[in-house]
């Protein structure tokens, strides 16, 4: 039976999300302007605590939601498979 070998650990390097991003990268936009938003006034009519399922995973933020909308729109992606 083969042994399976795990990686040098010598080859691991650890780096965050941020320092991948560049600072001019038009994601940064888009997560700064919905957070000024205020969805509320715009209209987005949130689930409310009581018509959430109180099983199950939480649900995300509809902040969140419309950053990858509107991410995805304006780089042309149809879908977020």
């Amino acid at each position: 039976m083969p042994i399976i070998n795990g990686l040098d650990r010598h080859q691991l390097t650890f780096s965050s999300l941020e320092a991948t991003i560049a600072t001019d990268n038009d994601v940064r936009f888009i997560d700064a302007f919905i957070d000024k938003l205020d969805l509320q006034q715009l209209g987005v009519r949130s689930l409310t605590s009581s018509d959430k399922k109180k099983e199950g995973r939480s649900s995300f933020s509809d902040s969140l939601f419309l950053k990858l909308y509107l991410y995805a729109y304006l780089n042309g992606i149809r879908s977020s498979r």
